[in-house]
């Protein structure tokens, strides 16, 4: 758990300060081989087991380096496979790119960077949809890959970001059949259940813990689908209630739930926070093993 802590921070380091190295997050292998594999027929079904092979490899890999040079060939290859697999875009960089922008227009263009899936139409520039498409952003770029690195080391990590970009990236979709298309999409919704509830909680933790708790009961009695289904959409609706409480309870100084910029910035730190607090849990664990 120690080098799991370790990695995260160094990789959370590596995309602040050396943003050019998100170029290598280069996934072409995968499209190529989803090509060869459908031998150029995209009606052709292609079984879920590409991202099991991608994920038996790496695990093979990670099982393979453990206990080698007291661990240190492991700890780098897990140390890559993260980094690999964390963004691919920065979310910062497109936040700061939303903020930067004055003309509605050329926003409006800009935030389309910060959707998290296939756009079947423009993500309008208003508050509450910048609000939620972050906390989705933050969900596949951030949250999921180091949920499923903590759990399940690099093979974790990799098996979703393959998961993730066969179901919603439309370079790799479009090598699917249309079943298997929904099929991935389940998948993926499936890898998201967890981390998207951690999410949840922590954010009740971090910002308004009654008004993100009453949200969240409001929003399953309203649908009627209980908690344990792969419906996932109380979390933009959870992300907004609590930066708007946040706002609200703010300095004084900015208090307007409907302007983009104090929503969208508000929205950015509260996830740094639900980040920190992930990290904190994870150094809690590290402590507590030490102590026992």
């Amino acid at each position: 758990m120690a080098t799991t802590l370790l990695a995260v921070v160094l990789v959370l380091i590596a995309a602040r300060t050396l943003p050019d190295l998100a170029r290598l997050r280069d996934f072409a292998w995968l499209k190529s081989w989803l090509a060869a594999w459908n031998g150029g027929d995209r009606a052709r079904p292609l079984p879920a087991i590409v991202p099991l092979l991608v994920f038996a490899v790496c695990l093979l890999i990670q099982i393979a380096l453990a206990g080698w040079l007291f661990g240190l060939p492991a700890f780098a290859f897990a140390l890559v496979v993260l980094f690999y697999c964390w963004g691919p875009r920065d979310l910062d960089e497109d936040v700061d790119a939303v903020l930067a922008e004055t003309d509605r227009d050329q926003r409006v263009q800009v935030a389309q960077r910060l959707r998290p899936d296939p756009a079947e139409r423009p993500l309008p520039a208003d508050a509450a949809c910048l609000v939620e498409a972050t906390f989705q952003s933050a969900l596949s770029r951030w949250f999921g890959v180091l949920f499923w690195f903590a759990i399940l080391g690099p093979a974790g990590a990799i098996g979703y970001r393959v998961v993730q970009l066969m179901a919603r990236v439309p370079a790799f979709r479009d090598e699917l059949a249309a079943a298997d298309r929904n099929r991935f999409e389940r998948i993926a919704l499936a890898l998201d259940w967890a981390p998207a509830h951690l999410m949840a909680l922590t954010l009740a933790l971090v910002s308004d813990f009654d008004s993100v708790v009453r949200t969240w009961r409001e929003y399953h009695a309203a649908h009627g689908r209980g908690y344990f289904t792969l419906d996932l959409g109380f979390l933009g609706v959870l992300a907004r209630a609590g930066v708007d409480a946040d706002v609200i309870a703010g300095d004084g100084y900015a208090t307007d739930v409907t302007d983009p910029v104090v929503e969208l910035t508000d929205a950015r730190t509260v996830l740094r926070r639900i980040l920190v607090t992930w990290l904190a849990i994870l150094a809690l664990l590290v402590l507590a093993g030490w102590v026992h």
